[in-house]
């Protein structure tokens, strides 16, 4: 059965709680000017991963992403599985971290920390445990009643702008190519996009569908970055830490029954994030377990989801975590270009094979 909606729904929400918190921060520390360039470069970068990384998953129908490198032999499954499986246990650990360290900060700020990552954690992990399907359902119903409310902030939010602040439009050089905080940028489009190879054969979708659900998420990319901009200035604007969350505290509704919009700002991309590493936390579950078929999947997710909690406890603080954002650089851009590339590669192979077998 085609759920190429729950499917959209889930890439739209994984994303969008990545874009409004960390996105911006880095986008804007990269360039003093010609923001767009930056941006639009990452999403043709993001537009061209999906593309080819679709585009290979359609060689096997039935397959996932496990069962291909298997496929292809135990090298193949090494090289590119250890990584991506690495990479699902950084980028849990630290959207973890960053959204607990968010939380606490703007609601919580007299209770532990560990205590708000215990909780995200096994929120989190309860839904992973409950299979895809579950998590999917889940973004369904969390797609409904949210998805208006982030849009109506989105739209509100520009209350308070000054076109003025977005000259110079053009940049002379392209500087922010060689900046740290542009490359960190990038873990907005690598951590979401990989679930679209796991979900298969349970889950089918079509493609154009998921490259629709991208096309949607280009204004919240634009918008995410310029509305700090436009509304304090740049100069302004790079000194904050989660300058579009510090943008919605300004916006005034007068309709609006509450007080804070922030805080229904907050709660909502929080449930997006937990969305977010609860199918990180069940992608790595899947590749552990097909390595280890004599331990039961869910012990196995336990034994994750404690390492997960145990690594975000030894993190000090905020600076260590921007850090590790950094250090796993190199380990993002592998798992950004290497797996689309070879998943394409190997579903060329293997259509292939599949013809010279057929004639």
């Amino acid at each position: 059965m085609d759920k190429s909606i729950s499917v959209m729904l889930m890439y739209l929400l994984t994303h969008l709680g990545l874009i409004f918190f960390l996105y911006p921060e880095d986008i804007i520390g990269s360039t003093d000017s010609a923001h767009w360039i930056p941006i639009v470069i990452g999403i043709i970068v993001h537009f061209v991963v999906i593309s080819i990384y679709m585009k290979g998953l359609s060689f096997y129908p039935k397959w996932d992403i496990i069962r291909i490198y298997l496929n292809a032999g135990k090298a193949a499954a090494i090289i590119f599985l250890l990584p991506v499986t690495l990479y699902f246990f950084i980028i849990a650990i630290l959207a973890v971290r960053a959204y607990s360290e968010i939380i606490c900060i703007v609601f919580l700020s007299n209770t532990p920390l560990w205590s708000i990552m215990m909780l995200l954690l096994f929120v989190s992990t309860y839904l992973a445990a409950k299979g895809i399907e579950a998590i999917f359902r889940t973004g369904v119903l969390l797609a409904i009643i949210f998805l208006p409310l982030i849009s109506m902030i989105s739209f509100t939010s520009f209350q308070n702008i000054n076109w003025y602040y977005s000259f110079p439009l053009f940049e002379q050089d392209f500087s922010f190519l060689t900046k740290p905080s542009y490359f960190k940028s990038f873990f907005a489009f690598a951590g979401g996009f990989l679930f679209l190879g796991f979900i298969q054969p349970v889950i089918t979708y079509q493609r154009k569908k998921i490259l629709l659900a991208a096309l949607f998420l280009i204004p919240f990319f634009i918008f995410s970055v310029y509305i700090p901009i436009l509304t304090f200035g740049e100069a302004t604007a790079v000194t904050l830490h989660f300058p579009f969350v510090v943008v919605v505290e300004t916006i005034n509704i007068s309709w609006f029954m509450f007080d804070r919009v922030t805080m229904f700002f907050l709660l909502t991309l929080i449930t997006f994030s937990m969305l977010f590493i609860s199918i990180t936390l069940w992608q790595a579950n899947r590749i552990i377990s097909k390595c280890l078929p004599i331990i039961k999947p869910f012990y196995l997710l336990l034994a994750i989801s404690v390492v997960i909690f145990v690594s975000c406890l030894m993190i000090p603080d905020w600076n260590s975590v921007g850090n590790l954002f950094l250090w796993n650089t190199p380990l993002r851009f592998f798992v950004l270009v290497s797996v689309p590339l070879s998943i394409y590669f190997l579903g060329l192979r293997f259509k292939r094979k599949v013809g010279h077998e057929l004639n």
